[in-house]
């Protein structure tokens, strides 16, 4: 007699046996992991992010709530933002990437060489994605085919790129010139009071939901995190998987580059400084387990928009970055506590 499954064990990959990779799912696909605990944690974000609203418009009541402000916190978040979309599917598979940020400084100042300047707009767009892959490309090489630790290889990578930054530009500012670049910057190219970055961060989030939540991809990606071994023996080939993984890092922190080359117009060695301690900490904090197994893209899109409102109540009450840090290594650990309570409470 067939026993009944619950629906624990159907939402998360079996560790002594082969993952499902293909047919029919559950509506909200593989990175429910835990369905209404998802739910309850990102109603739990949204609720958050509203209690920090209230705040800032308490404190800084003019200043918090100003049009202008709200613009920039949304603009702010979607740089970051479309890191940690591609470090959830990392950290969903189970791997770490910590040079993001120097993948980021590296496009950035090599798409606004004098030289790729010259090419105009396409010119600069193409360097950046391109060096984004490359560097993914690099990742993903030496952790799937290499057999290195995601966290040494990638490392590496974040050493490696900052040198080559720094190389470079010779720690010099390059200031870029394509006025078809800098005017995406500017309020004349608003939509609906909408920033062009805003848009772009929107567009980047929906693609990486679909992907993770209603494709082939996706599945394989969560099976992997949950198993390798029982990925491999479903007949997911795991390391051309995390090859594609690290790819897609890389091409976020391309996209990233170029969208901070737009907000800043310039690029600069130091750009995308310690965007892997805040890409992982919002992924962290939005349910995605460190371990692997389960993502979310719209917990993860949460938690930059919590860190973010965070770091600029803080700035409108003139307290110290110190004190942001401190704040958000509170909020890391409390989030990786309830994590680590749910998990245990799921499987008993």
């Amino acid at each position: 007699m067939t026993q009944p499954v619950s629906p624990t064990q159907q939402s998360r990959p079996d560790k002594g046996a082969a993952a499902p990779v293909s047919g029919p799912r559950k509506k909200d696909g593989p990175a429910r992991g835990g369905g209404l605990r998802l739910d309850v944690r990102n109603l739990s974000l949204l609720g958050v992010l509203a209690a920090l609203v209230v705040v800032g418009g308490f404190t800084e009541p003019d200043a918090f709530l100003d049009t202008g402000n709200l613009q920039l916190i949304l603009t702010q978040s979607s740089v970051i933002g479309v890191v940690t979309v591609g470090m959830t599917f990392v950290i969903t598979s189970g791997g770490i990437d910590l040079s993001v940020g120097a993948m980021v400084a590296l496009a950035s100042v090599w798409a606004t060489t004098v030289a790729t300047q010259e090419y105009g707009f396409a010119g600069i767009l193409f360097t950046a994605v391109i060096v984004g892959l490359g560097a993914g490309l690099v990742n993903g090489l030496l952790i799937a085919y290499g057999r290195m630790v995601p966290f040494i290889a990638t490392l590496a990578m974040l050493a490696s790129a900052r040198g080559l930054a720094l190389q470079i530009t010779d720690g010099r500012t390059q200031i870029v010139t394509v006025k078809s670049v800098l005017d995406l910057g500017l309020p004349g190219s608003y939509f609906l009071g909408i920033p062009p970055l805003v848009m772009m961060f929107a567009a980047v989030t929906v693609v990486g939901w679909l992907v993770l939540n209603r494709t082939t991809f996706g599945r394989r990606t969560v099976a992997v995190g949950g198993n390798a071994e029982a990925a491999r023996l479903a007949g997911i080939d795991v390391r051309r998987q995390r090859l594609y993984l690290y790819l897609l890092s890389g091409l976020c922190c391309g996209i990233a580059a170029f969208m901070l080359i737009i907000l800043s117009g310039s690029g600069q060695n130091t750009n995308g400084n310690l965007y892997e301690l805040d890409a992982i900490a919002a992924v962290i904090i939005g349910g995605t387990l460190l371990s692997g197994g389960r993502g979310t893209i719209v917990g993860s899109v949460l938690g930059v928009l919590v860190f973010t409102t965070i770091t600029n109540i803080f700035a409108l009450n003139n307290l110290q970055s110190d004190v942001q840090q401190i704040a958000k290594g509170a909020i890391i650990v409390a989030a990786v506590l309830v994590q680590r309570r749910t998990s245990a409470h799921g499987e008993t």
